[in-house]
């Protein structure tokens, strides 16, 4: 009779896949993710089969950490600038606490080892933010852009966000309201 799978030796090599591939690229061996959980090589593959099957599951746990973040107390019924402040301040903050699973995801939502359905399961939870989105468009609040153009612009300032935060520590809040500032004059309508 096989062993029930455990967890915790999971959330281990989810753990250490997020450091190495932010570390080393999609292209990391899977016996350093082994490692770094803690486990052998073998065991890696009990968990997951293959290593796309890894780095599929990796895309899958980091998006639903950020979805996570973004809905949490999300002010549904507010003005859109302050809900657009919500999702700026919880994916900056998320990205400040958690450097290594930020770089980890900016490389697997580029890489053609994330497969199509992973795409598109990862996509499902930010629907807040696309009704957000939706909205500010339909009632003039945000210029007539591409929603993929505004969000890449949104990704594109928090980046610089959290390196400015991450080189100047004791000006945090500064650059966070820098940032949002900037990408709301960036899309917002004048």
């Amino acid at each position: 009779m096989a062993r029930p799978l455990s967890e915790e030796k999971r959330d281990a090599i989810l753990t250490s896949a997020a450091e190495v591939v932010a570390a080393q690229g999609v292209s990391a061996p899977t016996a350093g993710i082994a490692k770094g959980a803690g486990v052998a090589e073998g065991t890696l593959f009990t968990y997951f089969t293959t290593k796309d099957a890894l780095l599929n599951q990796l895309y899958l746990a980091l998006k639903d950490e950020l979805r996570a973040a973004l809905v949490r107390g999300y002010p549904s019924r507010g003005a859109p600038r302050d809900r657009w402040r919500h999702v700026w301040d919880s994916y900056v903050d998320w990205g400040a606490a958690n450097p290594a699973k930020r770089k980890a995801m900016r490389q697997l939502t580029v890489s053609d080892r994330i497969s199509p359905r992973s795409r598109e399961i990862g996509g499902r939870g930010f629907d807040e933010v696309a009704a957000l989105m939706e909205e500010s468009l339909a009632s003039g609040v945000m210029k007539t852009l591409p929603p993929d153009f505004g969000q890449a612009v949104m990704e594109s300032l928090a980046e610089m966000t959290l390196e400015f935060m991450a080189r100047e520590p004791g000006e945090r809040e500064r650059y966070k309201q820098a940032g949002f500032e900037a990408f709301w004059n960036a899309v917002s309508a004048p």
